[in-house]
């Protein structure tokens, strides 16, 4: 999705009488150029039919309007037009982004597959804000225009334009009701202060995104905005909606189990450990073939070992306690085993369609057989907090999100912990040593996922967990060691390994006390950092405080749903 301006004369003349074209600078693309995929049905073809109406992602725009204070880190943002369009295809709506971060975005156009049923334009515009009275940076004057959709229509984006002219009406078009899908706010973008406004004057534009998201809903991101004005106590008008995928072929611009492997490779993360971990990854049947035992509810005297790929495990069900795995029972092999062997670790790919089938989730699942203690940072201390955060098996994740139009590489999601952050590819490292892979840093004993190394504090006032990452020799070449285990969209094209249907315990649950290991570290601690400490163990989350072995990927809602943030 790398973006550059380009402008036809008569696209200048179509902006307004008095329209000047901006400059566009500090533009973002991928290190690496978009790799030529392996031949398939519908995968990265630069359109994709929804059915009555076909829609094409366009990442190269005019700049209309910018605004160089407010928003995130004060820096403004700018509005664009996408432009070229493809013949036969109209505009939706108009995109903007912050200017905090490289231009790096789209927004879909789209064309009429019917009658002319499935388009139209709009009847009239509605002036919803304009700069005029703004004293701030900006370059001239800036005016948000909401078109007005007939009857049986809805608009999907607003119009922006540097003069007080109404657009002509053929600018953008209208969708048919039954063709769209509900919109809810995704991020803020821009507004007048330095977060979302809360005075009644206030202005605020936010990105959409669908309301329903999940391998199966049919939602589509258009890649335009929304705005509100009133300040944070005002509603936000979502009048606006999104596109509905109704091709009953909806998949089939998804990726075949060829151009997954392809995309893997050309997008798969290297993940550095901390140079301190002692709990390594390592592959699911390194695990079984190790030692690790099957638990059975009221059996507990006779664990069982486990096949290789698990094939002995219990398949289907549910996580109701009746299973569990636990490490193995001799002490030295235990000790062996809760460390991990990073030569033989894998990463397990789960593929699905995300956004109506526009984009294709890849989770990378990494598997840890332990999961190590909590670090603490107290104020200027930094302790152990004894067994608090150990449990057995430990599942984390990455989520590669690609776009179906192109193949390329759109966000990238960090699991930390219960949830997570998306990341757009402008705003990750990427490798630099000729492979140009992003980077991804798992954090010390808890290896939750992060896009930058330092310290992470989960906390506040200098109190918290801390969740450490650096660089060092310990490195995950993703690339070298994978497996798509499963991709239900694939029917028949892929077995998923036994392991990935058990869906109970991959650890023992144990309780300890909890009140006996706060106080082993509240006698390290001066006087005035007791009562401050104690009030931030009691507001830590509940998994915190049991040794809870996790579920496996199958069972977590990301599984068929969007990523938790």
């Amino acid at each position: 999705m790398g973006n550059c301006l380009t402008l036809s004369p008569s696209q200048t003349r179509d902006i307004s009488k008095k329209s000047k074209v901006l400059p566009i600078e500090n533009i973002f693309k991928l290190p690496s150029p978009i790799p030529s995929w392996p031949q398939g049905e519908g995968f990265a073809k630069g359109t994709i039919d929804l059915g009555d109406i076909e829609v094409s992602q366009i990442s190269t725009f005019n700049k209309v309007w910018s605004t160089h204070e407010g928003g995130p880190d004060n820096l403004g943002a700018t509005f664009f037009e996408p432009s070229p369009i493809p013949e036969g295809f109209h505009i939706l709506g108009y995109y903007s982004q912050p200017n905090n971060k490289p231009l790096f975005g789209w927004a879909l156009v789209a064309k009429d597959n019917t009658n002319g049923s499935a388009l139209t334009q709009p009847t009239d515009y509605a002036l919803v804000w304009s700069s005029e009275s703004l004293k701030i940076k900006q370059d001239g004057n800036g005016y948000l225009w909401l078109p007005t959709a007939p009857d049986g229509y809805k608009a999907a984006g607003f119009v922006v334009t540097d003069s007080p002219e109404k657009p002509p009406l053929h600018k953008v078009r209208c969708i048919r009701s039954d063709l769209t899908e509900p919109c809810e706010v995704e991020s803020w973008l821009w507004g007048q202060g330095q977060a979302p406004s809360t005075n009644a004057d206030g202005f605020d534009v936010y990105s959409l995104r669908p309301t329903n998201r999940g391998a199966q809903a049919l939602g589509v991101r258009v890649g335009t905005f929304v705005a509100r004005t009133g300040g944070t106590s005002a509603p936000i008008p979502l009048t606006l909606a999104c596109l509905k995928n109704v091709n009953p072929n909806k998949d089939s611009s998804m990726p075949n189990l060829t151009q997954l492997e392809a995309i893997f490779l050309a997008y798969s993360p290297l993940v550095y450990l901390h140079p301190d971990e002692k709990y390594l990854p390592s592959s699911v049947n390194w695990y079984f073939a190790n030692g690790a035992l099957l638990y059975k509810n009221g059996d507990e005297s006779q664990p069982i070992g486990i096949e290789p790929n698990g094939s002995n495990l219990p398949q289907g069900g549910a996580n109701d306690g009746s299973f569990w795995l636990d490490l193995p029972v001799d002490k030295n092999a235990k000790e062996r085993v809760k460390k991990g062997d990073l030569s033989s670790a894998q990463v397990y790919l789960h593929a699905k369609p995300m956004l109506g089938s526009t984009f294709t989730d890849l989770a990378m699942w990494i598997f840890y057989p332990f999961n190590g203690p909590a670090r603490a940072k107290v104020e200027f201390l930094n302790i152990s907090l004894g067994k608090i955060g150990e449990h057995i098996g430990d599942w984390e994740h990455l989520t590669l999100r690609v776009s179906n139009f192109t193949g390329e590489l759109w966000i990238l999601y960090f699991s930390e912990h219960s949830k997570g952050k998306w990341v757009e590819a402008s705003e990750l490292e990427f490798s630099g040593d000729g492979s140009d892979k992003p980077v991804a840093y798992a954090s010390l004993n808890g290896h939750a996922f992060y896009e930058k190394p330092g310290l992470v504090l989960q906390g506040s006032g200098g109190i918290g967990i801390r969740n450490d990452t650096a660089k060092s020799k310990l490195v995950m070449n993703t690339a070298k060691g994978f497996a798509v285990v499963a991709g239900e969209y694939l029917g028949s094209a892929i077995t998923e390994p036994p392991w990935v249907n058990y869906l109970r315990k991959w650890g023992p649950k144990i309780d300890y006390d909890t009140a006996e290991e706060v106080k082993k570290i509240e006698k390290v601690l001066p006087g005035k950092l007791k009562s401050a400490f104690e009030k931030f163990v009691n507001g830590l989350p509940d998994e915190i405080f049991g040794e809870d072995g996790p579920t496996g990927p199958k069972v977590k809602a990301s599984w068929s749903g969007d990523e938790a943030i």
